[in-house]
Parts: structure tokens; sequence; C-alpha cells
């Protein structure tokens, strides 16, 4: 098992790197060139750069997990696409996608973005708290547990 992450946004790049070098896992940073960073990080991450665009890191993920591998996004779209792949996906917010909560998932971002669309303000996500972070290495923790 690897531990693929859309790291272009993710706020818990550090916490994965933390659990996995407990569990003994590799883990593969992918992001895009617009994010370069010269973050210094163990051997056993890997980061892959990919050329900017919108979902440039989502196909490069897809093309490269396997069965068994877990993923770290909060791109619904990326998720719906890893689940047949029979992968694990979690969110950074420390919850996991699934493909019983998947579709209401990918409704409501529909939703929203059409009332966007049509000129309604929607809220935001919340601010990502260090609470977030401690509830999302449990879980992360948790998963793999269950899954070795």
């Amino acid at each position: 098992m690897k531990i693929f992450v859309d790291a272009d946004a993710c706020p818990v790049q550090r916490e994965v790197v933390q659990v996995a070098g407990e569990m003994e896992l590799e883990v593969v940073f992918v992001k895009s060139f617009s994010h370069f960073s010269h973050d210094d990080w163990p051997a056993y991450v890997d980061t892959l750069y990919v050329d900017p665009g919108v979902d440039s890191a989502d196909y490069k993920i897809l093309a490269l997990v396997k069965e068994g591998d877990l993923v770290i996004t909060q791109d619904y779209g990326l998720a719906s696409l890893c689940l047949p792949k029979k992968c694990i996906v979690l969110h950074h917010k420390g919850f996991r996608f699934t493909e019983h909560n998947i579709g209401r998932l990918l409704e409501s971002r529909h939703i929203s973005a059409m009332a966007r669309q049509a000129g309604q303000r929607t809220k935001g996500p919340r601010a990502f708290t260090d609470e977030d972070r401690r509830k999302f290495a449990r879980k992360l923790k948790q998963t793999i547990e269950q899954i070795k």
C-alpha cells in the first residue's frame, strides 16, 4: 500500500508524513509545478510534479493508484474515480469517501455550483483547525491499522 496525496492544496502533508513514517508506508505527493516547494521530506516520501492545469494532479494520481492504495484528497471528483479502483479515499477533514456517500457529496457539490452560477452566495468551508489536524491524523492511523 502507498499513500497518494493530492498535494496542491492539502493542509495535512506533515501529518501524512508523520503517520506514514510510524506505519512504514511510502508517500507520494502529486502537485502542480505552480506549487513547487523545497520541502525536505524523508526518503520514504516522493514528490511528483505535473504540468499546471485544473485536473493534472488528479489524472496523474488516477494513473498511478492501484487497488488497496490510500488517497488523500478534498476533491470529490477524484474520490469518485478512485473508489471503483478499490482505493481507500480520505478527506483531510478526517472522513472517508465511500460508495455510499460519494453520490450525495457529488450532488451537493453540483447544487452549490449551480447556485453560484445563478449569482447566489454559498458558504465556503470553515477554517481548518488544529483539532481538524489531530482528527485527520487519528483517522489516517486508524484506517491504516484496519487495513493491515
